[in-house]
């Protein structure tokens, strides 16, 4: 499930909700690594982390990315503006593409294992001439939702590709 809202003032919200069978204290040192943000990522975008890792996450630490999109290379740097293991972590954009990237990561204990929601409010540059492109942000951004359930399934589970 991915799905998008209008916050308005130019914000939006995507949301998605994976349930895990497995405990939280399996789900959330995953995803707590950020190491794994390149697994995770689809390799057309080139994503590397250029923070010497391991990196030691916490509250205020800043990782710096390298990507591509659409074959154009940029860097992104966020920080981790809150650090509550193993129930939620919110990485912050401090320099990149968007005017605003918030992302928030929720792990919840459930029966049968751990729901793990993931919410990123982000805004995109240039104002009004940043939302001619939403349409194709959120085709970018369903689409590496979508890749990163499926990796995240295949890791942990160890589910086939396509599953």
């Amino acid at each position: 499930m991915i799905e998008f809202t209008a916050l308005g003032a130019g914000r939006h919200e995507l949301r998605t909700e994976t349930v895990l069978p497995l405990p939280i204290d399996e789900v959330f040192p995953f995803f707590a690594a950020a190491e794994n943000l390149e697994r995770i990522t689809p390799p057309e975008l080139g994503f590397r982390i250029l923070t010497p890792t391991p990196v030691d996450v916490a509250e205020g630490t800043r990782i710096d990315y390298r990507l591509r999109l659409f074959g154009v290379p940029f860097s992104w740097r966020t920080v981790i503006s809150d650090w509550s293991p193993p129930h939620a972590f919110t990485d912050e954009q401090e320099s990149g593409p968007y005017h605003t990237w918030i992302h928030t990561h929720e792990f919840l204990a459930v029966e049968g294992g751990t729901r793990m929601t993931d919410r990123v409010v982000f805004r995109l540059p240039l104002g009004p001439l940043g939302g001619l492109a939403l349409p194709v942000v959120k085709v970018q951004l369903r689409r590496i939702f979508g890749y990163r359930g499926r990796a995240i399934r295949r890791i942990l589970l160890g589910h086939p590709a396509g599953a």
